[in-house]
Formats: structure tokens, C-alpha cells, sequence
């Protein structure tokens, strides 16, 4: 009977997976398409210039939304995954995230303004057009912030149909509003076009997430120093990320032109389709890994398999899109048709950064996080040796630049991740 049984429970626990992996790539490769259709009218109906200010201004969302964060969302994560089971628990984990994110928000506005206001008026914004494109972005800024902490008890519990369903009414709302653009071509419109539809999409989550935890829970100081604790770990390379995770836009804003910051722009928009990729394994994947018993075997065993199939299907995709350049570029536009050589680069870059991202989240889930000391030289030492080695004036030189600086992130990271496996590992032994 144990062999049957044992067969029988493989074939349900396959069947499981097949479900999820279908619920999940289904729903996402809906979702990425109608982002990647938006993305598209949003570069046709915004003149360069315009697309330009576009660009720069979802480069400083992007910083604003990682320096509020600082690894509020890692702690949470490594937090309510001990006690995901108990509702009441789970919400003092929530709640107290949350108190967090809302006022480290306040600080990376107030840093984050004036480096916004200064780019976009160097790229020929008039003063008054800078203001309405910042105010634009607070919409999306607080969902980003909000929209991460009511995911995880979702994530936790794996109950993905109700957050896929969200994700795809965001989506259809945006793209509804995208055609707005074509009476109104101008950036601000197309920021608020993507923030509205979060907003409300928050929302709903936030009423799905009660399921699972209890939001009258009050802040919890214990779990508060834990995640601060988390937080102190990660700040110092969450503001070197703002700069180096994005510095092939700042540098080609810096020396480069404003059709150079529309066409960087533009190929990161279908790089933007990879992210079903990493939202598949950040839905399905990390949270498992997070919820793993410290059984180090299993640990290694299942970094292993994940890594693996990162690499198979990333390069799988970069493929893809190789083949497929002249026809992708037809999409984006006679203005960016002959960039097949840069369309390459940028999705061999975003690959390795997912891959790269993919094992720092594992890594910091199991609260290894690498000392600022040692990531940050090391990492502002790949940026000036690319700097040096790359012609950083040109969109062609930004790109190789761009994936030497995330192949190094990515030696980093895995080799970080095998030092403190192995020194667990040996403690255990010891024990």
C-alpha cells in the first residue's frame, strides 16, 4: 500500500502544480499582454518628447517606491511566514509593515521631488508641466506601497485566482484609459492612466486580504524591531539599488539625448514582458521557498531547480525575442526600427536581473542578507569598471554596460547565498 500511496500523492501534488503554474501563466500571459498593448499605444500616442519625460519619470517611481520599501516588504514576508496559519498574528505582521512603509513613504517623497523636478525640466519640461507629471505619480506611488503588503497574505496562502483576477481588472482599467491618450498625448495623462486603475485595484485586495488576516491588529513593537531589524540590513543596498538598478537610464539622461531616453524607454517596455516570469515564481515559487523548514539539503536541493528553470526560460525568451526582433520593432514604431541589436541587449540585461533578483529574494527570505559593507563596494567597483570599459554616451554602450554591472550582481548574489547556506549548514552540524 505505501508504494500506491506514495504515487497517488505525487500525482495529486503534480496535479496541484499543473493548476497553479496554468491559473497563474494563463492569467499572467493575459495580463502581460495587455500591458505590453497598452505599453505599445502609450509609445505610439506619446510624441518623443513626451515618451521621454515618461520614462524618466517612471525611473524615479521606481527609486521612490524601493526606497520606501528599504526591505519593509522582505521582513513582512520572513515575519508572516511563521505564522501565516493564525489570522490575528498575521495581521499584527500586516499592520505593522504597513505603519512602516507609510512613513518611510513620506521621507522618499520628499527625496525623491526635487531629482524629479530638476530631470525633467533638463529634458525641456516647462516647470508647470514637471509639477503635474510628479503629482501624477503619487497615485501609483502609495498602490505600490500598499499593493505589496495586502499580496502577501495571499502569496502565503497561495490563494491565486482571487489575486490574479485583480491583477487582470487593474489591467483592463488601465487599458481602457490608455485611450485617452489619443485626445490627450501628454505623459502626465499616461501616469495617471496606470495609477487610477491600481488605486482601485487596492481596494479590492485589501478586502480579499481579510480573509486571511485580521487588520484591527494593532502595531506589535517585537515584530516591529524584527522587521526593522530586516530593514537596517537592506536600506543601505535598497539606496544603492535606486541608483545602480536604474543607472542605464541616468546615465544615458546625463550624457545621452532625449530621443536616447525614449528609445531606452521604449525597448524596456518589451523587457517589461519578462515580467511574467518573475511574477510566476514571486506568486508561486517564493513564497514556498520562504515557508521551507530549515532542512538544508531541501534548501539547496530546491535553490537549485529554481535557479535552473530561471535560466532555461529566460534564455528561451531572449531567443525568442531575437528571432522576433524585426517584428517587435515594427510594433514600437518606425522612430526605434533599427535598434535590433540594442532590443537583444536589453532583454539579455533584464534576464540576468531577474535571474540575479530571483536569488537575492531567496536569500534575504531566509533573512541571509549580505552585509552593505561588502555588496556595495563591490558593486560600485562593477559600475566604474563599465563605466571605464563602455562607451556610457551612446544607447549601445549603456546596454553592454548595463549587463556587465547585473552579471557581476549575479556572481554576488549566488555566491553570498552558498556562503551563508554552508555556515548554516555547518552550525547544524555542530549542534
Amino acid at each position: 500500500m505505501k508504494p500506491f500511496f506514495n504515487e497517488n500523492f505525487g500525482k495529486r501534488k503534480l496535479g496541484t502544480w499543473i493548476r497553479l503554474v496554468g491559473l497563474t501563466g494563463s492569467t499572467q500571459f493575459l495580463i502581460q499582454g495587455i500591458g505590453l498593448l497598452s505599453g505599445i499605444l502609450v509609445i505610439r500616442w506619446l510624441p518623443t518628447e513626451e515618451y521621454a519625460l515618461y520614462t524618466l519619470a517612471n525611473t524615479i517611481l521606481g527609486t521612490m517606491v524601493v526606497l520606501a520599501d528599504s526591505g519593509i516588504a522582505t521582513g513582512v514576508t520572513a515575519e508572516g511566514g511563521k505564522v501565516w496559519k493564525e489570522k490575528s498574528r498575521l495581521g499584527s505582521v500586516l499592520v505593522t509593515g504597513m505603519n512602516l512603509r507609510k512613513k518611510f513613504a513620506v521621507g522618499s517623497l520628499l527625496l525623491a521631488a526635487p531629482i524629479l523636478l530638476y530631470l525633467l525640466n533638463f529634458h525641456g519640461a516647462d516647470w508647470w508641466m514637471a509639477i503635474l507629471i510628479f503629482l501624477a505619480l503619487i497615485p501609483a506611488f502609495m498602490s505600490a506601497l500598499t499593493g505589496a503588503i495586502f499580496m502577501i497574505p495571499l502569496k502565503l496562502h497561495q490563494d491565486i485566482k482571487p489575486l490574479q483576477k485583480n491583477l487582470l481588472m487593474e489591467s483592463l482599467g488601465r487599458f481602457g484609459l490608455i485611450f485617452s491618450l489619443a485626445i490627450f498625448p501628454f505623459s502626465f495623462v499616461a501616469i495617471l492612466c496606470a495609477g487610477i486603475p491600481r488605486a482601485i485595484a487596492n481596494i479590492r485586495l485589501y478586502k480579499i486580504s481579510t480573509k486571511f488576516a485580521d487588520w484591527r491588529e494593532s502595531v506589535d513593537a517585537a515584530i516591529r524591531k524584527r522587521i526593522l531589524g530586516v530593514v537596517k540590513r537592506l536600506m543601505p543596498g535598497a539606496i544603492y539599488y535606486c541608483i545602480s538598478g536604474q543607472i542605464s537610464i541616468y546615465l544615458i539622461s546625463i550624457f545621452g539625448s532625449t530621443t536616447n531616453v525614449a528609445e531606452i524607454g521604449a525597448l524596456g517596455r518589451i523587457s517589461v514582458a519578462l515580467t511574467l516570469i518573475s511574477t510566476i515564481f514571486g506568486t508561486l515559487i517564493y513564497p514556498r521557498f520562504a515557508r521551507l523548514e530549515e532542512d538544508h539539503k531541501l534548501l539547496l536541493k530546491r535553490f537549485f531547480q529554481i535557479t535552473s528553470a530561471l535560466f532555461i526560460v529566460c534564455t528561451i525568451a531572449v531567443l525568442a525575442i531575437w528571432a522576433l526582433s524585426t517584428p517587435i520593432l515594427w510594433v514600437l514604431g518606425d522612430a526605434y526600427s533599427d535598434l535590433g541589436v540594442e532590443l537583444v541587449l536589453s532583454a539579455t540585461a533584464s534576464c540576468i536581473g531577474l535571474i540575479s533578483g530571483g536569488v537575492f529574494t531567496m536569500s534575504s527570505q531566509r533573512s541571509w542578507v549580505m552585509n552593505p559593507a561588502l555588496s556595495i563596494p563591490v558593486s560600485i567597483g562593477a559600475i566604474v569598471a563599465g563605466a571605464v570599459i563602455m562607451d556610457v554616451t551612446t544607447l549601445l554602450g549603456v546596454l553592454q554596460f548595463n549587463i556587465f554591472v547585473v552579471t557581476v550582481q549575479l556572481l554576488l548574489n549566488s555566491g553570498y547565498f552558498f556562503f551563508r547556506w554552508n555556515k548554516s549548514y555547518q552550525l547544524k552540524l555542530n549542534e
